[in-house]
């Protein structure tokens, strides 16, 4: 699963590389800032998605909202956490925890989804990445003891050696890297105690650290991570203890990323599958597996993901999800700490399409994809039920025509249309109007749909906590939030009309959008829309070309009461 390390500001001055994996963004004082993607542009020129006037225009016309399902594919959801336990699905058919399958979809007390990456014997946190399974299964195919099969191998399976070199060079490459971060981010930690005893009992300004003669080489490097931190203002002025705190936390969270990188996702040798969910994975045709924890060991992107979806505020909590009036959580658990497998996948988007779910969250994506085929059979069947993908466009900074995120709406980067009709591919955008673009989003003129809002975002996370995270993880929700608005208003919209109505109508800007060549860098050419959602005008716009329905349920008062009674009558007489 593509995540985003953001890395700290002292890490980036001296060098060190930064990885993928989410973190918290430092809160913002102002609550207020922890709704700003709900903000209307036209009013405070931040370029949030307008949420409550669009509600506002839904229920001036008169329409009552119905309750929309949004399944969330992803690491799992706290069901219980207080800013989403009201607003879970809950399979009207399934007996709760009495050990059956009551409605007979092949899935025992399967009360608020399902998971597809765990078993009778427990749970998958960690899997490896999808290059690593590919080296795994095709170096002895391709690059074996015997050089003329070898030969005749690559011949006859050009597809698959071309993801295979695609793989292996990915996997060189970045699991040295891995092992290297792994490597400098504990020798930091270990440095710790050496920069704390080096301000000597002195609050972190420059000034202080500029005094400081290191004698050895761990103070020397020391002293060059001092430097880098005293002018950031997570550490400006804070005591020696305040700033071991603080380094501790981020250290932890980049060590364990970088500790699971270096001995679970690109380790050959690494695979969980058999001994924990028990399937069969070479068959694609199997369906029941996994059990109904939906959770996991590790919920916090799922969790956060639905919040922003769903999630309502309590108590001193003001966050509240985009469709948080009229969506319910189906918990779909898909994605482990490593790759999504593609069987899970495929069976996780029928699983929430036979169930109700209308809309399906998938904040995930890798760069290969050996069964793309039986994910795109499940994109055909969705299609065919009525039901729309939303899709983040991934985290590298990389175009999509050139590197391509699976799994895709497009076959080949040289199609000219998706060969699917209701999936949305959604960009990360910031609260800021000229660097609109987050510096960590993908793009691409005809790949892309639309840009949301995706950093510095506020949402639930485990333990009924919160905190800000960004991501084009945290975008794609927005963006299912908001379709759940115009579905649960207008639930005779097509998933290609709900799209229609969110591209058509978004706030477009020509700022520069900071790419990293210097082709269309304007931000309204790096997606379809030009811009930013706002749910507002898509509300309007979905409502005056799509919308039909009869007179009186768009707010007309009958003439006469009594003529209003007799119908209703007559209308009760029948039934």
């Amino acid at each position: 699963m593509k995540k985003l390390f953001v890395a700290t500001s002292f890490l980036l001055g001296i060098g060190f590389a930064s990885a993928q994996t989410s973190v918290a963004v430092e809160p913002m004082k102002d609550k207020d800032l922890m709704t700003w993607y709900h903000k209307d542009f036209a009013a405070t020129n931040v370029y949030g998605i307008n949420t409550q006037n669009a509600y506002k225009y839904l229920e001036s016309k008169g329409l009552k909202p119905k309750n929309v399902v949004v399944g969330v594919l992803d690491s799992g959801v706290e069901v219980n956490h207080p800013g989403l336990v009201k607003n879970m699905w809950k399979n009207p058919n399934e007996v709760p925890n009495n050990g059956k399958d009551d409605d007979g979809n092949g899935y025992v007390d399967d009360i608020h989804g399902w998971n597809f990456i765990g078993g009778k014997n427990g749970d998958i946190e960690a899997d490896n990445l999808e290059v690593t399974r590919v080296v795994k299964k095709y170096q002895p195919i391709f690059e074996g003891p015997n050089s003329a099969q070898n030969k005749t191998n690559q011949s006859n399976m050009r597809e698959e050696f071309d993801m295979y070199m695609k793989s292996k060079e990915i996997f060189n490459k970045k699991g040295i890297e891995a092992k290297q971060s792994y490597q400098t981010y504990s020798k930091i930690d270990s440095l710790i105690p050496t920069m704390v005893s080096m301000l000597n009992g002195k609050n972190l300004t420059p000034e202080n650290v500029s005094a400081i003669k290191p004698t050895t080489q761990d103070q020397a490097m020391s002293m060059q991570i001092l430097s880098s931190i005293a002018s950031d203002p997570e550490f400006a002025g804070k005591t020696p203890a305040q700033v071991q705190v603080l380094l501790k936390e981020q250290m932890k969270e980049a060590i364990n990323h970088f500790e699971a990188q270096a001995t679970k996702h690109y380790n050959l040798d690494f695979d969980p599958r058999a001994s924990v969910v028990g399937d069969n994975y070479d068959d694609y045709n199997q369906k029941s597996y996994g059990n109904n924890n939906y959770e996991g060991p590790d919920a916090g992107h799922g969790t956060h993901v639905a919040g922003i979806i769903a999630g309502l505020p309590h108590g001193t909590e003001v966050q509240y999800g985009v469709a948080s009036k009229v969506a319910k959580i189906m918990a779909v658990r898909t994605v482990p700490n490593g790759d999504e497998r593609d069987k899970d996948v495929a069976n996780s988007i029928r699983y929430a399409v036979d169930n109700g779910a209308k809309i399906l969250n998938m904040s995930f994506g890798k760069p290969v994809s050996p069964g793309k085929k039986v994910v795109w059979d499940a994109f055909k069947y969705a299609q065919d039920k009525g039901v729309l993908l939303v899709k983040a466009a991934g985290n590298d900074n990389e175009d999509l025509a050139e590197h391509t995120y699976f799994p895709s709406n497009f076959k080949s980067s040289a199609d000219a249309e998706p060969f699917i009709n209701n999936m949305i591919v959604v960009g990360a955008s910031t609260k800021d109007a000229e660097f609109l673009r987050a510096s960590f989003s993908n793009f691409n003129g005809k790949m892309v749909d639309v840009f949301a809002p995706g950093q510095e975002i506020y949402s639930p996370v485990p333990d009924a906590k919160y905190k800000y995270e960004q991501g084009t993880s945290m975008a794609s929700p927005v963006v299912a939030g908001a379709a759940a608005v115009l579905l649960a208003y207008m639930p005779n919209l097509k998933p290609q009309q709900i799209i229609e109505a969110l591209v058509k109508t978004a706030n477009k800007s020509s700022v520069n959008a900071m790419l990293p060549t210097n082709t269309d860098n304007r931000f309204d050419l790096i997606s379809k829309s030009g811009g930013v959602i706002d749910l507002r005008k898509a509300a309007e716009y979905a409502f005056t070309n799509f919308y039909k329905a009869a007179p009186s349920t768009v707010g007309k008062v009958p003439a006469k009461k009594s003529v209003a009674k007799k119908a209703t009558k007559k209308v009760v007489k029948k039934k």
